[in-house]
């Protein structure tokens, strides 16, 4: 088996219009908010850090996915009833991870996708959950079975997703 080093000049990067940039994450925001009223499992999904992750991972430059990763986190943190900041921050760790992530692997493919999706819901998760118990004073409950179980229901489901967006990709 040979092991073959992909420079940063091979990898791929790509840019999207302003339209999708802003209409993506807005549409996620809407769908995460008014679809679980209708269907309750819904809720398990975290659209916003499905479309941080791709956003993320497409564009490959840490300090785009670390804003994109912030931004995306403070909206979704100005619709809840929640401190400002606590999705923030674990948006923001996880567009920086996606994107540095993307720079060094192979993103494109179906296992690779899910594998990353199923890392970075998790870390997401956890950063949430040190920032909500740790800095605000939230009492939280942690059950590794709930979020091992929605991490792979949000990795599974980001797969597809992101098959969906990949067609807004233009090469940079």
């Amino acid at each position: 088996m040979q092991i073959t080093y992909t420079s940063g000049e091979q990898v791929e990067v790509y840019r999207f219009s302003i339209p999708v940039t802003i209409g993506v994450p807005l549409i996620a925001f809407f769908l995460q908010a008014f679809v679980p009223l209708r269907f309750p499992f819904f809720s398990m999904f975290d659209l916003p850090l499905l479309v941080t992750i791709f956003f993320g991972m497409a564009r490959r430059n840490p300090v785009t996915g670390l804003l994109t990763g912030g931004i995306i986190g403070l909206l979704q943190d100005s619709l809840t009833h929640q401190a400002i900041g606590i999705y923030g921050i674990a948006k923001t760790v996880v567009g920086y991870g996606a994107s540095s992530l993307g720079v060094k692997l192979d993103v494109e493919n179906a296992g690779s996708r899910f594998l990353v999706t199923l890392v970075f819901y998790v870390t997401h998760e956890v950063v949430y959950f040190l920032v909500a118990r740790g800095l605000v004073g939230q009492n939280l409950r942690w059950s590794w079975s709930h979020e091992l179980w929605a991490a792979l229901a949000n990795a599974f489901f980001g797969v597809f997703l992101f098959a969906v967006l990949d067609r807004f990709k233009q090469r940079a």
